[in-house]
């Protein structure tokens, strides 16, 4: 879903950036990418299975090391998407302590940087959803709608062979980032899913996942439920991620 310069309001042009002209400098791509979200809420509006196809075609240009390409996306609609979503809801209500993921996407011990930015993202999401952070239940029931997939008529599971480096999840993630940008430039939303690959066995049994391919995440795709929305996520400004040396202008 693209954003014009008029929708474009307050922080948002922090974040952007004003041309010399005072005019917001917006291309094509800077709409899409700012008008992406983590989409939560899906209407039942169908997707083609063409419609995925070319978004694959695209996201498939994403650079990799050596053009070794190391992901591998199994695409889900109708009763397949549905048998997986029954599948896993049934294991997150009654056994979800048996299940863990093959890979740690969090540190540890976060750094108090990303400790502050993680839990101020608690605080805001289940604030927006009028979900006080103790509540165990609610948090529970609201990860639930996840392997729903949120609603949306269509969901990837992305993998990766377990026998390449942390050099190819770098180019894994700019396949998965182009897949949500291409959707986003045919008017769809996505949400990428990390919890998916916590239920990698039940997955790898209904899908036919052989043992060489790791479960990822997985993706949500299809039309926004509430269109305009604004992201519910700040972003830190340039100059707190950002060194600059060299430039004379």
């Amino acid at each position: 879903m693209g954003i014009n310069h008029a929708a474009i309001s307050g922080p948002k042009e922090a974040v952007i950036g004003r041309r010399e002209d005072g005019a917001l400098a917006l291309s094509p791509i800077d709409q899409i990418l700012v008008g992406r979200f983590a989409c939560r809420e899906f209407c039942n509006a169908p997707v083609p299975r063409q419609t995925i196809e070319q978004i694959l075609r695209v996201a498939r240009f994403a650079p990799s090391g050596a053009n070794i390409q190391p992901w591998h996306v199994y695409v889900l609609a109708g009763a397949a998407k549905d048998r997986v979503s029954t599948a896993l809801l049934d294991a997150h209500q009654n056994s979800r302590d048996e299940h863990i993921s093959e890979y740690k996407y969090y540190a540890s011990d976060l750094p108090d940087l990303y400790l502050k930015r993680r839990q101020e993202f608690g605080r805001l999401f289940y604030g927006s959803l009028g979900i006080a952070q103790i509540d165990l239940d609610a948090r529970s029931r609201q990860t639930a709608k996840n392997y729903t997939f949120f609603g949306a008529p269509v969901g990837l599971i992305v993998t990766i062979d377990r026998r390449l480096e942390v050099g190819s999840w770098l180019d894994l993630g700019m396949f998965v980032q182009n897949v949500m940008l291409a959707a986003a430039g045919r008017g769809l939303q996505s949400c990428p899913q990390e919890t998916f690959a916590k239920y990698h066995r039940i997955l790898r049994r209904l899908l036919s996942i052989p043992d060489e391919q790791m479960v990822v995440c997985g993706i949500s795709i299809g039309k926004a439920k509430a269109e305009g929305r604004e992201t519910l996520m700040p972003r830190a400004d340039i100059d707190e991620f950002a060194t600059f040396q060299g430039f004379e202008l």
